[in-house]
């Protein structure tokens, strides 16, 4: 009968302990379910967020290509199309040469106004040059006039 008794004894403690270990796999599986659903809540939140961003965006798009189509529709356009399949290489050489000409003739006008500006602007300066000369010369030959007169004044007063 003890032996029975040691036998359910340890059975019971076994169990005791096999039920113990159990909770505490419950317990860290139920941690580890938590948190797996706190990440799936987030996540969720996150994908509702993006999906709401996406159809905002998807809205203001749809508005900008309806309008830029309004705005496409009250544009005519006329296409002309050359199919023929020729190279006229003298045509186009013709093109280019008249191109050519036309840039050198506004660059030969651009240099021809340029030059009468500046030879403009030179006239002016020699003009003001000149007329600076003819004050200066004024003024020496009235100074040579005042010179000559105090002299002339000099000579009569040791005459006298």
């Amino acid at each position: 009968m003890t032996g029975l008794v040691e036998d359910y004894k340890n059975k019971y403690e076994d169990e005791i302990n096999k039920r113990n270990e159990c909770e505490n796999n419950f317990v860290l599986m139920k941690k580890d379910t938590d948190a797996a659903y706190m990440v799936k809540v987030e996540l969720e939140a996150k994908v509702d967020g993006l999906s709401d961003e996406v159809e905002f965006l998807r809205q203001l798009y749809d508005a900008e290509i309806n309008e830029l189509q309004t705005q496409i529709r009250d544009v005519s356009v006329v296409v002309e199309m050359d199919n023929s399949r020729d190279l006229d290489m003298d045509a186009i050489i013709a093109e280019v040469r008249a191109q050519y000409e036309e840039v050198a003739n506004r660059s030969r006008a651009e240099a021809e106004s340029w030059y009468q500006n500046k030879y403009a602007e030179m006239q002016k300066s020699a003009g003001r040059y000149d007329d600076d000369l003819k004050s200066t010369r004024a003024e020496i030959a009235d100074m040579n006039r005042r010179i000559m007169r105090l002299q002339s004044e000099i000579e009569m007063v040791k005459v006298q």
